[in-house]
């Protein structure tokens, strides 16, 4: 047994600690791509040396203080569904696998919010509070495989979120352990005005600060009605351009997802017209809200051909089905998405300049895009692209560089490297370049909290740093 191992042996006890073969295997990464090509390779290398699952805030206390006192790098871990590489741990570091947190403890039905601990799944949590006649209203992709905490440690967001709100406008308070195993509690309050928020810390932190133990999330009622509607137009901009005019005036539809034709084409050539794009919108909500947003999205649509509902509906079923990793690597290809955004000012600019990036990178036979997340200032648009290199073996130098041409074109036109995803390993080396001026802020708050480092390193920030 390795010596941190012993340690949380001896201080939590034995069924909190594990160091099979099989268990450090299965912590060894998320889901990034780039280190399931490595460990195909044999060359994925790090590893935990052993792997804690507390059940209570201060067994999460008592782990990070024993980490300290023998020089133990942390990383946080929820269910791995992460694909940035946020936690693919370093050599001999200790995991801190959250997913026995995994209960509901309140539902405040008066002051709609829902307390839970950090380690449960989406899923479970969004149908433990739907059997109470509730929903949170963060659905991302990955809802049943990833945990809320995991949703604020990377800033999350959900498919409907132009109506619910991203993570940070759902998570209502929240508990965390910072590197000291000083145990901090935000709690929940409809506003205040005590100084910088300090929650905000925490989300997009990427277990780097300290780990999160605890959510709060703000509660909706079910809505009552739901309407669905799709539109096709003639170009990307100006599918977007009715997503800017109908958030502009306020309306705010739970989903609207411009679709560019290579998307439109290969998730609906059943209904949408060929070489269109296809704008999809659901509205939900009391009865007479949905009336009126939907006709306002009819207005706004103009001389667009109406689709139908049935692509909408095809998209609720399927939104979630996606190709695993291994049906790119068994053929030798590799596939990714990069979510980026913009003001509505530089969208255009971002959505042409990274799909010819894309596209011009060697080994990329497929690149496109869509919009899946609406502001009345700007967008995002969630790039994909599939490469099957000359030389498999050097897949990841292909890989990097089509990364890198997107990440700089989108630099170049003024846009954010990440909406969603997060950080992670993957764009650690970009974070500078976004930041400037605000970089040395972010580094000097991880010294203050984090001296020694120990907290996920060369996750967000670079191991250097």
């Amino acid at each position: 047994m390795s010596e941190i191992g012993d340690a949380l042996t001896r201080a939590l006890g034995p069924d909190r600690v594990a160091e099979d073969a099989a268990t450090l295997e299965a912590h060894r990464t998320d889901y990034w791509i780039l280190a399931q090509l490595r460990a195909r390779q044999g060359r994925l290398g790090g590893g935990p040396a052993a792997v804690v699952r507390p059940r209570t805030a201060a067994e999460v206390a008592t782990t990070l203080r024993l980490a300290q006192r023998h020089g133990v790098a942390v990383v946080p871990y929820g269910a791995g569904s992460g694909v940035v590489g946020g936690a693919t741990p370093p050599t001999a570091s200790l995991v801190v696998d959250l997913t026995a947190m995994n209960a509901v403890l309140e539902v405040n039905e008066k002051a709609l919010y829902a307390r839970v601990q950090a380690g449960m799944l989406g899923g479970a949590y969004e149908a433990a509070v739907r059997a109470r006649g509730y929903t949170t209203g963060n659905y991302p992709q990955s809802i049943d495989r990833s945990t809320v905490g995991g949703w604020v440690a990377t800033r999350a967001a959900g498919q409907f979120s132009t109506r619910y709100g991203n993570i940070e406008d759902l998570c209502f308070g929240l508990e965390a352990v910072l590197p000291s195993g000083e145990i901090v509690r935000l709690e929940p309050m409809p506003r205040a005005s005590v100084g910088p928020s300090l929650r905000e810390l925490f989300l997009g932190s990427e277990g780097t600060l300290g780990i999160i133990t605890e959510v709060v999330f703000r509660l909706h009622p079910i809505p009552e009605s739901q309407k669905l509607a799709s539109f096709a137009f003639p170009t990307m901009s100006a599918a977007l351009d009715t997503v800017r005019r109908v958030l502009r005036v306020g309306w705010r539809p739970a989903v609207l997802r411009a679709y560019d034709q290579l998307e439109t084409a290969r998730h609906f050539a059943q209904w949408a017209p060929a070489d269109r794009c296809l704008l999809v919108v659901v509205s939900e909500g009391p009865a007479t809200l949905v009336e009126a947003e939907m006709a306002a999205c009819v207005r706004e649509a103009g001389d667009a051909p109406a689709v139908g509902s049935e692509p909408v509906a095809h998209w609720l079923e399927a939104r979630n089905t996606v190709p695993s990793w291994d049906f790119f690597l068994d053929r030798e290809m590799l596939a990714d998405t990069i979510e980026v955004a913009a003001t509505w000012d530089r969208i255009d600019a971002i959505y042409d300049t990274v799909v010819a990036a894309l596209a011009g990178a060697p080994g990329v036979i497929v690149a496109s895009g869509h919009s899946s997340h609406g502001y009345p200032q700007g967008t995002n648009i969630y790039f994909t692209f599939v490469m099957k290199p000359d030389d498999f073996a050097r897949a990841e130098e292909a890989y990097l560089e089509a990364w890198g041409r997107a990440l700089t074109a989108t630099l170049a036109a003024g846009g954010t490297i990440s909406h969603h995803h997060g950080i992670g390993r993957l764009r650690a080396p970009w974070l500078e370049k976004e930041l400037g001026s605000a970089y040395p802020l972010l580094r000097d708050l991880k010294r203050a909290l984090d001296p020694g480092g120990m907290m996920n390193p060369g996750a967000l920030l670079p191991a250097s740093t």
